[in-house]
């Protein structure tokens, strides 16, 4: 396992993460706890989660997983190794009207809010400090979970970048959290939290948490660019397309699996060229003795801009898959192969 250093932080974190966002509703406590050990006896020193989880958001689950690594964090073996740990979860943004999390939705990221989403996160993760806090989305109208176009008519009610990075400037004076990181961001966004941050001697954001793999590149442009020069590392996160990218949805899937379970959810991977690149893609994974899960993630990994590649697995099987990926490197010939497919099935899952 290595490790990179998370954007301008003095964090280093391995280039694989453990997601959690299944812990408590696919996953018991018992599950998690397995799944965590087993991560960091891998060299795993990252954790990833949010107070919305698990996945997909209800008032009945909301926290839980939270609570679940909480609960294995307080154990004395884990306690002891807090230090080595990178503990990174998140913060709602507005636009969602998740009113049974907290009553005022409207203006999600204002500092009553943030102060209480920190202490509330804090008291279930049973911990006194956050490494990594990141705002799940963006407060402000911006196109995202496969929405495409900006739409002027949708602006809303918002905490200006200002007040927001004030806000945790606070928390990182009184030790709760030590970095900032966005998530689900925007160029525009990037380079707004940067030079506020600059301008006004604020903390600066260090990392984004945006989708990322085989059928969604759209990072590798403006986005990437942004962040070469502020200096903003990628956390990738739905490297497998939400489970299309390991294949199991080209043919008839087992009923038990997340896109089934909420048929609703993860919308930008039924469109129409996901399937047909999908086959490509394992295509290539087949001719190399790999599998498409394996392909995925080491393409990924291989990225200049990622610093952690954020997997989720539903049970150890699909866990140790993940995480042997790092034995795997993408080849000068694989990528053209790669990039070949992707010329032709342009970011079908944007």
């Amino acid at each position: 396992m290595e490790y990179k250093r998370l954007g301008s932080s003095d964090l280093w974190v391995s280039e694989i993460a453990l997601g959690t966002m299944t812990y408590g509703q696919q996953n018991t406590i018992a599950d998690a706890h397995a799944q965590l050990d087993f991560a960091i006896a891998q060299g795993i020193n990252f954790i990833d989660t949010a107070e919305m989880y698990p996945v997909p958001p209800n008032a009945k689950t909301q926290g839980l997983t939270e609570q679940y690594i909480g609960e294995w964090l307080a154990q004395p073996h884990i306690k002891s190794q807090r230090q080595k740990l990178i503990i990174a979860t998140k913060v709602i943004g507005t636009g969602r009207n998740y009113k049974w999390l907290r009553d005022d939705s409207i203006a999600a990221l204002s500092r009553n809010n943030i102060l209480q989403a920190v202490d509330d996160s804090l008291k279930r993760l049973q911990t006194d400090y956050i490494d990594l806090y990141q705002i799940h989305w963006p407060d402000r109208n911006v196109p995202m979970f496969g929405q495409v176009d900006f739409d002027p008519s949708q602006e809303r009610q918002m905490v200006s970048v200002a007040e927001q990075l004030e806000t945790f400037a606070e928390l990182i004076q009184v030790g709760k959290i030590r970095n900032l990181g966005v998530s689900n961001e925007t160029s525009w966004g990037i380079c707004e939290f940067s030079h506020t941050a600059k301008a006004m001697n604020l903390p600066k954001i260090v990392s984004i948490q945006n989708a990322y793999n085989l059928i969604n590149r759209t990072f590798d442009s403006h986005l990437a660019e942004a962040c070469y020069r502020e200096d903003v590392s990628l956390l990738a996160y739905s490297p497998l397309a939400f489970g299309y990218l390991s294949g199991k949805y080209i043919h008839k899937s087992p009923t038990d699996v997340r896109m089934n379970l909420f048929p609703n959810f993860g919308q930008r991977y039924k469109k129409v060229n996901v399937k047909a690149a999908t086959t490509e893609y394992m295509a290539i994974a087949k001719k190399y003795n790999l599998s498409l899960v394996q392909m995925a993630l080491a393409f990924v990994r291989s990225r200049w801009f990622v610093a952690s590649t954020i997997i989720g697995a539903t049970n150890m099987e699909q866990l140790k898959e993940n995480i042997d990926s790092v034995n795997v490197q993408v080849n000068d010939e694989m990528l053209s192969e790669i990039n070949s497919v992707h010329a032709r099935y342009f970011n079908p899952a944007p």
